[in-house]
């Protein structure tokens, strides 16, 4: 086979490293590729991601950016198996690939769709209401988030150089920040593929997207309070990092994610016998195996009920001796090896420690027989359990991480025990609780919660749509406190907000609706010379409002709605209990009548522009209409946004107001719209 040679891909040149440090095949030893990246300008390769690609990325909307992300992943699918090719030299079988690959490209689509759906099709985006700051409310303020104007630096690991990479990259893409990545060396052929595909697709602008296949030089030293770093690997080299003065000098944003000692804990009510119990088993066995346990969310702590320790260790025993190790290209092999034989002597290292504290209760971590040929110089290990009787007397325990095929089965004798263990971790990504219990699952959440980044429950209900307890998900966070390294990534659009600079405006209604493209309360109107169903979206103003006539809401109206769908609440149809309450006092017309009166007041019926009513958000009714009182409709263009070349989104604030002109309802109501 052929050596290839790692690439860097900068300032719009694939280029490779004067020096280049081999790269060996996990199974078999092999030198398979070869990367570097000395002679590189990082100062300059930081000035190209800023000019030009972050430029380039702020002048394109957020849907334009997702309308990216979305094509980068379907790039991804499209050519997986030239990635799935690659992947089987980093020690991953096909299953564990899966995650990387199409895990990874179903980040990016996941992204996408969220930000379609919930962010503007603008480059502004509004935080919260506005807040009136003067009696008159001519003067207001309001939160938005923009782009920064600097470059997201992600230092990925080696386990997941597809995935780990494109967890950071949609967010980053969406937010408008330029990308530099740079992979793990061992896994780096990997990624440079995966970036390959991307630029090959032709739709990345001229430097949001850069390569770093070595080593990042001096790159630290020409960071900027604009600049995002996002990390993930072990908590020794995110120290170094985060220590580096630059970052402390310029208040550069840090993100980590580290490896931790995450925990599952089965609950009391499930012993041996239970769907519960064999459900732990299934998945302390499962997060061990994996990836070879090379994941930053394996459970390395199960922690079970004393009296099933002995049941559940005869359950681990037989399940690990039943996965098959060797050549992660058989199909008949469920583990491969540790992405390195450096790497599977750090873990051999570590266990050796562990052993102190806990015994092994497996084969020997070396002893396992091998599918496969040819297989001697391989970083293959055994699927390896200990067993720690007395785990408040073992700090090692909930101290050191063995990164591959190992987990610690340990006792607690009640559960809070089983509380105080899982937290005894300093932080983790991940903590799962095995329980059919509902009040179990509450008292994990209120216990132990603060220390975990996500909290699982597993039961017989949800364990066959469980993603189980390792699958970090694109809309749920992935980050946690303490050792896990205090920092947070994924969760949809929380991830595209951590990444740009929320900022307080000040200043008239008006000024602030031109600067987000928005109508504000408070914005002056623009009064309706024809019906605004009349007029297509591009030739709607923001602020543009129809004033309706009144309508007068008699008892004999509500009365017959109340008949026709049902609802005879009794502040609707009893005058006596309706007088009583301290809300109403005395019947009032139903909610949905004056939605249904005000649609009717609004609405131009005749086919136009207005293709279809599809929603109502934030709805409030704020004051009762009682009997005789008349209600009217304002009716103004609060925001639009282009779907696609047939279709838009215009979205209308809708003021309910009586008689004397209080507001009774308002809400916004979302139309499609003819372009």
């Amino acid at each position: 086979m052929a050596i290839r040679t790692v690439q860097n891909y900068a300032e719009g040149q694939w280029v490779s490293g004067t020096t280049l440090s081999p790269i060996a095949c996990a199974f078999n030893g092999s030198v398979i590729a070869q990367c570097g990246s000395d002679g590189l300008d990082f100062a300059a390769i930081l000035r190209h991601a800023r000019t030009t690609g972050g430029r380039a990325l702020r002048q394109l909307s957020f849907h334009d950016r997702a309308t990216l992300v979305k094509a980068l992943g379907q790039a991804i699918l499209d050519r997986k198996e030239e990635l799935y090719a690659l992947s089987f030299n980093t020690g991953a079988t096909r299953a564990d690939s899966w995650i990387d690959i199409e895990g990874g490209a179903g980040a990016l689509l996941s992204m996408a769709s969220k930000a379609k759906r919930e962010l503007p099709n603008a480059h502004i985006l509004i935080d919260g209401e506005l807040e009136k700051l003067g009696r008159t409310g001519s003067f207001a303020g309001l939160h938005v988030y923009t782009a920064k104007q600097g470059v997201a630096v992600h230092i990925n690991a080696y386990n997941f150089p597809v995935w780990g990479m494109l967890e950071k990259l949609g967010p980053a893409l969406l937010a408008g920040l330029p990308v530099i990545v740079k992979p793990s060396q061992v896994s780096s052929y990997v990624a440079e593929q995966a970036v390959r595909i991307m630029l090959d697709t032709g739709l990345v602008p001229a430097g949001a997207l850069q390569l770093v296949s070595g080593s990042l030089g001096d790159l630290f030293e020409h960071l900027t309070g604009q600049d995002v770093v996002g990390f993930t690997g072990s908590a020794a080299t995110s120290l170094l990092l985060q220590q580096h003065p630059v970052i402390a000098r310029e208040a550069v944003s840090f993100n980590a994610e580290r490896d931790s000692l995450n925990a599952s804990i089965l609950g009391p009510d499930a012993g041996p016998g239970t769907p519960e119990f064999d459900l732990f088993i299934k998945e302390v066995a499962k997060e061990m195996t994996v990836k070879a346990g090379q994941k930053c969310t394996a459970i390395r702590r199960a922690i079970v009920p004393a009296a099933f320790i002995d049941d559940a260790e005869r359950a681990l025993i037989a399940r690990l001796s039943a996965v098959t190790v060797g050549d992660p290209r058989r199909d008949d092999v469920r583990m491969g090896p540790l992405v390195s034989r450096s790497q599977r002597d750090n873990v051999l290292a570590t266990v050796a420690k562990l052993s102190h504290a806990a015994r092994v209760v497996t084969s020997s971590p070396k002893g396992q027989s091998l599918l496969g040929d040819a297989l001697n110089e391989g970083a293959f290990m055994a699927p390896t359990l200990l067993r720690a009787d007395n785990p408040w007397n073992a700090p090692s325990i909930h101290e050191e991480e063995a990164f591959g095929p190992v987990s610690t089965l340990m006792p607690y004798a009640d559960f809070d025990d089983a509380i105080a263990l899982a937290n005894r971790g300093g932080g983790s990504l991940a903590l799962s609780v095995v329980t059919h219990d509902s009040a179990v699952a509450r008292d994990l959440v209120m216990g132990s919660a603060a220390f975990h980044g996500r909290v699982v429950v597993i039961d017989r209900d949800c364990a066959g749509e469980s993603t189980g307890h390792g699958s970090p998900m694109p809309v749920l966070v992935h980050g946690g406190p303490g050792r896990a390294g205090g920092g947070e990534e994924l969760g949809g659009m929380r991830a595209v907000k951590h990444l740009m600079q929320r900022s307080a405006l000040q200043g008239s209604p008006a000024s602030l609706s031109a600067i987000v493209a928005e109508y504000l309360p408070g914005t002056p109107q623009i009064p309706a010379d024809i019906h605004p169903f009349r007029k297509r979206m591009s030739e709607l103003e923001i602020g543009y409002t129809l004033n309706t006539a009144s309508r007068t809401v008699s008892l004999e109206d509500i009365e017959q709605f109340a008949h026709f769908t049902g609802d005879t609440f009794y502040a609707h149809m009893d005058e006596v209990a309706a007088a009583a309450s301290p809300i109403f006092g005395g019947r009032v017309a139903h909610g949905y009548l004056i939605l249904s009166f005000a649609a009717g007041l609004f609405v131009d019926p005749a086919p136009g522009p207005v293709l279809a009513n599809f929603g109502l958000e934030q709805l409030r009714f704020v004051k009762p209409l009682k009997p005789g009182d008349t209600m009217k409709v304002a009716l103004t263009a609060k925001s639009k946004a282009l779907r696609n070349a047939t279709m838009g989104e215009v979205r209308w604030a809708v003021a309910v107001t009586n008689q004397n002109d209080e507001l009774v309802a308002s809400y916004d109501l979302l139309t499609m719209n003819t372009p």
